[in-house]
Formats: C-alpha cells, structure tokens, sequence
C-alpha cells in the first residue's frame, strides 16, 4: 500500500464540540439549511446568512482538535506514501492540528471570498455584507463556502488522487452528501479498498470493503498506529 485518501465528515469534529451539520429535525444549529447554505439564501437575506458564519467562525475559539484530528496529523507527518485528507468540514481542527496534505472541499470559515473576482483570503473577524476585497474593491464579499448547486472546490485534484489511491478511507460521514458520498464507489473502480469508520452504519456503507463503528477519537488513532505500525 502505497497512496491513501481519506474523507472526513462532521463526525470527526463533532467529538470536538462543533455541531453536526443535520441536526434534529433536519435543522443545522437551529436553521433550515435552505435559509443558510443557498446561493438563493445569500441574495434574499444576506444579513442572516453572514451572521450565521459570523457565529460559527467566532465558535472556532471555543473549541479545539481531538484524538482523531491528532492520528491524522501524525499520519501525514509519518507516512512516506502518497496521502491527502479531503475535508467537508469548514472548521480549521485539521490544520491546528498539524495535517497539511489536505484540502476543504466545501470551503472554510475562516476565509473569504470575493464575489466578484473570485480572490479568496484568510478572514478571521465578523464578517458584514458589503465588505470590500482587497483585490478588486468590489464590496462583494461572501462567507467562502460552497454552498448548495455550487461546485466543491478541487475536484480535479480528488479524482486524479482517488485514481491512484490503493486505499480510501471515510472518517466520520453521513453518506448522503454528494460528490462526497460517490468517492467510495470512484475509489473502488480503480481498484482502491475502502474502510468507513463511523459512529454508526452510514447510507454509504453497503458500498465499503469494511466498516468499522465507535468514536472517531478511539478509532481513528487506533487505525493510525495500525497503518504505521
């Protein structure tokens, strides 16, 4: 085994206290989905929308990496294979713990992007509508994330990687998010195993070669020393 990939979901941050992205009654931390995460959303309200990631970027000073983000930063530190962590989350628990083959599929909260020329830029404070880019001047700021019938961002590095991966593994995903969900089947079809380790059964998880359930905080490092071992 040579090249690995690995997909992380909301399952591997929530053990660090950040809120799973349905939460009950389909809601993700008190919104419908719609209201938040739409380009639709962004036009009809953009005071709403900015607040909310305003709220969820200030959240990240609360909270910090757990076990699971540690193994996978020691993976990338250690394995002399190809490797690379592709994230759906939007936090930054990869990065601060020391992971830096990686990439975010569906943006970052701490980082901007200008509507109008595309630049993106490291933001860290409150975000108004009608911020200024300091690339073009457009005040044409947005939260930098992917939203809903938007295109996830690096699709042509994931394939190209899935194509030379002898492993895939998913860390802590619901199955139900495409493109997402189909990496386990792209992976396989150029002849890749798969591993899920979940909290519990995914909808993806008929299509893995082996599934194992429990916290990502155990599993992962204990997979970790395994693969290093």
């Amino acid at each position: 085994m040579k090249n690995i990939v690995i997909l992380t979901g909301a399952g591997i941050s929530a053990e660090s206290g950040i809120a799973t992205f349905r939460g009950p009654g389909g809601l993700w931390e008190g919104h419908r989905v719609e209201d938040v995460c739409t380009p639709g959303a962004l036009a009809r309200d953009p005071a709403l929308v900015h607040r909310f990631y305003d709220l969820r970027r200030a959240a990240l000073e609360t909270v910090a990496p757990n076990a699971a983000h540690a193994a996978l930063a020691r993976l990338d530190r250690e394995w002399a294979g190809g490797l690379l962590i592709v994230t759906q989350n939007v936090d930054d628990l990869h990065e601060r713990a020391g992971a830096r083959r990686m990439l975010h599929m569906h943006g970052a909260l701490r980082s901007a992007l200008c509507a109008a020329c595309g630049e993106r830029r490291e933001w860290r404070d409150a975000l108004p509508p009608g911020s200024a880019c300091a690339g073009c001047g457009a005040r044409a700021l947005r939260p930098d994330i992917v939203f809903f019938g938007e295109i996830p961002y690096q699709m042509e590095r994931i394939e190209a990687a899935l194509a030379e991966a002898d492993l895939f593994v998913s860390i802590g995903t619901s199955g139900a998010v495409y493109p997402a969900a189909g990496f386990v089947r792209m992976a396989q079809a150029y002849g890749a195993a798969t591993l899920e380790l979940n909290l519990e059964r995914s909808e993806g998880s008929a299509w893995f070669d082996a599934t194992r359930l429990g916290a990502a905080g155990v599993l992962v490092p204990a997979w970790v020393d395994e693969v290093l071992g």
